[in-house]
């Protein structure tokens, strides 16, 4: 099985930058795509961006597009989340997630980590 644990969450105020990280462990080599959703209280959860293993390809949400940036590391086992120009509707707790070989859907998930931006 695969774990996923964020970090790098934090308290910060409008324009500062953050970055996350999500530390995948386990049978990393079934990852094909590793992304990041939020939930802000009182809403649904929603995506944020996401990497694939293969092509590198980069996915982003309208809301975040030139302002956050995904990455990850040569083994894919570790996700970045760079998070520039934060706005108080940034706030929110950040899930790392991931899907598996054979699966087209995010069926792993971190416990998430809490990012608020204060005005």
């Amino acid at each position: 099985q695969v774990q996923l644990k964020e970090s790098g969450g934090g308290l910060v105020q409008a324009g500062d930058s953050l970055r996350l990280s999500c530390v995948a462990s386990g049978r990393t080599g079934i990852i094909t795509v590793l992304g990041w959703f939020r939930q802000a209280p009182g809403k649904d959860r929603e995506f944020v961006a996401a990497i694939t293993r293969s092509t590198v390809n980069t996915q982003y949400a309208d809301s975040v597009r030139g302002r956050f940036a995904i990455s990850k590391d040569k083994t894919m086992n570790t996700v970045f989340l760079q998070m520039t120009n934060l706005r108080p509707e940034d706030t929110a707790v950040y899930y790392c997630a991931a899907k598996i070989r054979g699966s087209g859907d995010y069926g792993l998930w971190g416990q998430g980590t809490q990012v608020s931006v204060s005005s």
